[in-house]
């Protein structure tokens, strides 16, 4: 069994056609057919069922692929070590960041971008969620996020630093001199909030369930810089983590409960290995 089997295996899975498989492979559909049956004969089980000129992926294929991509990683990481060996000062690093660590995440950026030219660096910002199914698929070496919920085994977690929650209001309206808020008076305030599914409102929801408050909620939107234009005109309020507040006409005003702190976390998969890149760009985020 050869690794090139393994990929034409996974690309003809990935497309159900053959001949689109080999096009992508850059290969002939002769060839991607025969290394996939002689893979199907050292199997002894069919991967595919050929229907005409399609293809369904049988039970044993669905099992199998599993296996395969695991293969297909592991000697991926393979590669990268031996990269990394031979010149720790080029490579790429993926990273996945929730949205309230952009602000801090972008000094981080700018300098280890500035100190290593070299690296190619891709930053994607998304939910805590879709950034952790992603990383489960091996699409990041790392995400930033909020998590205090249960660990899983596959994961590693590393402390980077604890954040309050606040009411974000204008620098001009009649709150924006108080010290803190309540959260049953937050629960009163129109409140113009992230989009929903995001982890910051399903924090805030589990918040104000444990206090049966209804908050009023006016609009959900997914872009931090627009709530912060509706959040200047006055007449609406919002509630972020206070890394997220770096404009100069809005405030940030701590919610009381010790509930109201939460932990920003570097999670990676346990098992990958870790790139010098990566422990280079650890290092930076641990001066923040």
């Amino acid at each position: 069994m050869e690794l090139r089997q393994l990929k034409y295996f996974l690309k003809a899975k990935e497309l159900l056609n053959f001949t689109e498989a080999a096009m992508a492979l850059n290969i002939s559909q002769s060839t991607l057919s025969q290394q996939i049956k002689q893979l199907e004969d050292e199997l002894s089980v069919p991967l595919f069922n050929r229907i005409g000129k399609r293809i369904k992926l049988t039970e044993a294929g669905e099992l199998f692929s599993e296996y395969a991509l695991q293969s297909i990683n592991r000697a991926n990481e393979g590669l990268l070590l031996l990269r990394d060996l031979k010149n720790l000062n080029t490579g790429k690093i993926a990273i996945g960041v929730i949205y309230s660590m952009r602000i801090l995440f972008a000094k981080i950026l700018i300098e280890f971008a500035s100190q290593h030219p070299n690296i190619k660096i891709q930053v994607v910002f998304g939910t805590t969620k879709d950034l952790l199914e992603r990383l489960n698929l091996h699409h990041f070496d790392f995400i930033l996020t909020f998590h205090e919920e249960l660990r899983e085994p596959h994961l590693k977690y590393q402390t980077l630093l604890k954040a309050n929650m606040v009411l974000v209001t204008a620098k001009n309206s009649s709150l924006a001199q108080k010290t803190n808020i309540s959260l049953n008076e937050v629960a009163g305030l129109p409140l113009a909030l992230p989009f929903s599914g995001s982890n910051s409102i399903q924090f805030f929801e589990e918040s104000f369930g444990q206090k049966n408050l209804v908050p009023n909620v006016c609009m959900e939107i997914n872009d931090i810089p627009t709530l912060f234009e509706i959040v200047k005109t006055g007449h609406w309020h919002t509630i972020l983590s206070e890394t997220s507040v770096n404009d100069a006409d809005v405030v940030g005003i701590p919610i009381d409960g010790k509930q109201m702190r939460r932990t920003i976390m570097i999670i990676s998969l346990r098992e990958a290995y870790e790139k010098k890149a990566v422990t280079k760009f650890y290092d930076m985020l641990a001066k923040i």
